[in-house]
């Protein structure tokens, strides 16, 4: 453990220094340890640990008790509480543990030193994780629920994605939906994972076939397939009749994807089916 002579480097103020400082309300301010930096900068790889320093000075007449904490990435501090005699400076260690899972990029974080009056100084914390740049994204979760069609898209790479998305849906009779890649609002994080819906107008009786296409900057794309039975229903009155007609259609088009099949078609990708109903106008 660090002895309480390594954990406080005090020194007697000949000149304030220079450095940029964050000052409390009653005089005494934080700034990054050796001065003439705006702020604590870290950089290293997943699992190792970083340190620096960060300087309160007390220029007052009178003694100064701070407590310091950390947030936005991993902060040890030497010592929490630390008094600062008047006229004096307290340089107080800290460590930066990196996590052994963290993805390479850049992080900010914050320090604070509070005094017993609730005045608060901070500085910036800027922490940069190496390690290679990765782009991979997943489409998952794919169903079709009425009028909307929901899926979760989840960023498996180490770099922030802008995914696109294209859209295609095709039915008994051909194409039912072909919407071209468009930028997804978002910005997804390494990591994420994000539910989004897609809108559009079913067929009232088809059996569709639909399947989504992200891509995003770096190469990184992925599809996913489902398929999805619209029955009508147009009353009771005439219940048992439509629902045959429509099973009866439904029937027909199995039966000719399955002679397609054993024809030489090319397998396709494992897929789920929904059965919806719509209501005929």
């Amino acid at each position: 453990m660090l002895s309480t002579a390594r954990v406080l480097c005090l020194s007697l103020l000949a000149v304030l220094s220079a450095a940029p400082t964050a000052t409390a309300a009653d005089g005494w301010s934080l700034a990054p340890a050796g001065g003439g930096r705006p702020a604590c900068y870290a950089e290293g790889e997943p699992g190792t640990t970083l340190q620096d320093a960060v300087s309160v000075t007390n220029p007052t007449t009178r003694p100064v008790t701070v407590r310091l904490r950390g947030t936005g990435v991993p902060i040890t501090f030497a010592a929490t509480a630390v008094r600062v005699p008047a006229r004096t400076r307290a340089d107080i260690p800290f460590t930066v543990n990196v996590p052994a899972t963290a993805a390479p990029g850049d992080r900010t974080g914050t320090i604070a030193a509070r005094d017993p009056d609730g005045r608060e100084a901070t500085v910036r914390l800027q922490l940069h994780v190496d390690g290679p740049a990765l782009t991979a994204l997943t489409v998952e979760h794919l169903a079709v629920h009425g009028d909307r069609i929901t899926y979760d898209l989840v960023n498996r790479g180490t770099t922030p994605l802008t995914p696109s998305l294209a859209v295609h849906a095709t039915g008994v009779l051909g194409t039912r939906l072909d919407r071209a890649p468009h930028t997804l609002p978002v910005r997804l994080a390494p990591g994420r994972r994000l539910k989004l819906t897609e809108p559009w107008h079913h067929p009232a009786l088809d059996a569709v076939d639909i399947r989504l296409t992200v891509t995003a900057e770096g190469g990184a794309h992925d599809t996913a397939e489902t398929s999805a039975r619209f029955v009508p229903w147009t009353g009771a009155a005439a219940g048992t009749a439509g629902a045959l007609t429509a099973g009866g259609a439904l029937f027909l088009v199995r039966r000719r994807r399955r002679r397609r099949d054993d024809d030489g078609r090319a397998a396709e990708h494992p897929r789920t089916e929904a059965e919806l109903t719509g209501a005929v106008m």
